[in-house]
């Protein structure tokens, strides 16, 4: 039990970082939570010599990160149908404003450009820009070799870049 207790101490307020800038605060408790819960009933599938503790917690939050994410799209859709509202294109005066400031149009576009990335890419640079894993650890958080870790990573860069010449074009 101690045991537990030093990795939730270690490794719980990085995961929380994690998936707080994900999906809000609140949200981000509950799956950090869920992640050591899924930890404790998968104790028996962790093996070190594929992957450290904190790559594999990583891993089991991605994938409760994706559930969460997919459950909350299912209810917009749902709501949307129920209320027989669609979302409009325009959102009022302060969609106006912030469209005027440079800095904020830049980070919307590069928020778009994050957003529009596969999910599978976008997953590595997140595990890398905001959990601060390795091509090692991310490898081992998702499953997949360190090869393609770092050839997504090299894709999305090239993505990103190719993004952020065109927002500077638009000034």
């Amino acid at each position: 039990m101690d045991r537990i207790a030093a990795a939730f101490d270690e490794h719980a307020p990085g995961l929380w970082r994690y998936l707080a800038r994900q999906a809000g605060a609140a949200v981000a408790e509950d799956l950090v939570a869920e992640t050591f819960l899924a930890a404790w009933q998968q104790r028996s599938d962790y093996a070190a010599e594929r992957g450290s503790l904190r790559a594999w917690l990583y891993g089991i939050a991605t994938n409760l990160l994706r559930r969460h994410h997919r459950t909350q799209a299912q209810q917009s859709r749902m709501t949307e149908r129920l209320s027989g509202r669609r979302p409009d294109a325009e959102d009022g005066h302060d969609h106006r404003i912030a469209e005027r400031l440079d800095a904020r149009t830049h980070l919307k576009q590069l928020e778009a450009a994050i957003a529009a990335l596969p999910a599978a890419d976008r997953e590595v640079l997140l595990l890398s820009s905001l959990a601060g894993l390795d091509h090692r650890e991310i490898a081992a958080a998702l499953g997949i070799p360190e090869g393609t870790v770092r050839s997504r990573m090299h894709r999305v860069r090239r993505t990103l870049r190719a993004t952020l010449p065109a927002a500077k074009g638009e000034q």
